[in-house]
Parts: structure tokens; C-alpha cells; sequence
């Protein structure tokens, strides 16, 4: 599901399939009788409805996760410009390493975002993982020698900038489930099989319609869906103003 246009194109071939099989049992093994006509078509169109919400439900769950993941990038560079200020409630000694810390991790940040090769994303990850190391090991020796209030406050903000990369993945992770797909694919095909079985007469143009809606829809889908593979992305707008703002100072 991280390929959206492999999605267009092998639910069209399976749906445009679909309809030229139930096309060619009503023709060759099951000829669909006039008096039942009638109760077919309300088959086929409680099947059809049942795929337009199943579309619909999918359509918003992808759009929530896509909305989260946005949240996410909003909240995760707010978290790091809030940081960047308490640091000034450190030592002297400890104030420019964690604020020069907090600019490389911004940056780390942003390549989260924009990174789209899976080798290049492993050593985003890695860097991650070790400036995260080391910024909240900048703050611990403070924390230790003076515990009072404002630098817990400093703790704390710390703790909300390694808590908010947390968030970002967890939502990068939380995609629409393969079951789900699994069952619309499945009822996509049974209803283009119904389409291609209660025609009048075969026309190939009038089964592709079908196909390319629920194709098309299908690759909306995917295409929000996909964090990394789809056009549709979040950019690190929020992240990327901080980085330059933080460049200034």
C-alpha cells in the first residue's frame, strides 16, 4: 500500500476482469433469466451502496491519519521551540550545547519528513536516536546538581521533545488495515462481477466505468494514506520555520 499507483492500476486490471467474468457466465454458463431480473438489481445495488460506504469510511479513516500526522509535525515543533527557550534556565555552561543540540535535532527532524529512501531513512532514524541520547544526557548533570523548580521545567520540555518524535512515528505507523483493503477489494470485485453479469448485452465501454471510479478511489486512498509513497504528504512546514528561525539566533 506505500506504491498508490500500483493500487490504480491492479485494481483496475481486477475489476475490468471481474466484469468480463460475470459477462461471459451470463453469456456461456449461467444466462440470467427476465423473471429474476428484477431481484438482481436489488442485489446489485445493495452491493454497490455497500462498497460506496465501505469507500467512504476508508476515505475518512485516511484522512484523520493524514490530519494526525500534521498535528503531529505542528505539535513536535512546538515542543522543540518551547525546549530551545527553557534551555536558557540551564547553567551557562550547558545553555549553548543543548540549543546547538536542538538545531541539529531540528534538522533530523526535517529529514524525517522529507526523506523518501528506505537506506537514507535508516540513518535519519540512527541520527535521531544518538542526538536524542545526547540532548537529554546535556540536561541530566543540571538536573542532578540543582533540582529546583526551573530546572524540572527544563527536564520537563525535554522530555516533551523525545515524547513528540514518539507521537510523529506511532501516527506514521497507524495506516488503514490490510483487512480493510482486503474487504473492499473483495466486495469491488463482486460487484463488478454482478455489473458484468446483469447486462443487457456485453459493452466493453460501459464496464469500464465502474473500474476506473473505484480505481481512482482506491488510489485516493492509498495515495493519503501513504506517509512516504503517495503525492499527497505532510511537509514540515512548522519544523522548517523553526530550523530558520533558530538559524538567526
Amino acid at each position: 500500500m506505500n506504491s498508490p499507483l500500483l493500487v490504480l492500476i491492479l485494481s483496475f486490471v481486477l475489476l475490468f476482469l471481474a466484469a468480463h467474468l460475470g459477462d461471459f457466465l451470463r453469456n456461456r454458463v449461467f444466462p440470467l433469466k427476465e423473471d429474476v431480473r428484477n431481484d438482481f438489481g436489488v442485489v446489485s445495488g445493495a452491493t454497490l451502496t455497500l462498497l460506496g460506504l465501505l469507500i467512504g469510511f476508508s476515505f475518512s479513516m485516511a484522512v484523520s491519519r493524514y490530519d494526525q500526522r500534521k498535528n503531529y509535525e505542528e505539535a513536535e515543533a512546538n515542543a522543540i521551540g518551547t525546549e530551545y527557550l527553557r534551555a536558557g534556565l540551564l547553567p551557562a555552561k550547558d545553555v549553548a550545547r543543548v540549543r546547538e543540540l536542538l538545531k541539529k535535532y531540528v534538522d533530523q527532524r526535517v529529514s524525517f519528513y522529507e526523506t523518501r529512501d528506505p537506506h537514507g531513512l535508516a540513518k535519519v532514524d540512527a541520527d535521531t536516536a544518538a542526538l536524542q541520547n545526547e540532548l537529554w544526557s546535556a540536561v541530566l548533570p543540571a538536573a542532578a546538581a540543582q533540582p529546583t523548580p526551573p530546572i524540572a521545567l527544563v527536564v520537563s520540555g525535554m522530555n516533551d521533545v523525545l515524547n513528540s518524535q514518539g507521537y510523529t512515528q506511532a501516527a506514521w505507523w497507524n495506516r488503514i488495515p490490510i483487512a480493510a483493503w482486503v474487504l473492499m477489494t473483495a466486495i469491488a470485485i463482486c460487484c463488478n462481477l454482478l455489473i458484468g453479469y446483469g447486462a443487457h448485452r456485453t459493452e466493453r465501454r460501459i464496464f469500464l466505468v465502474v473500474p476506473v471510479a473505484v480505481s481512482i478511489a482506491f488510489f485516493l486512498i492509498s495515495d493519503i494514506d501513504s506517509p512516504r509513497g503517495g503525492s499527497i504528504q505532510v511537509a514540515p512546514q512548522n519544523l522548517l520555520s523553526l530550523s530558520r528561525s533558530l538559524r538567526t539566533q
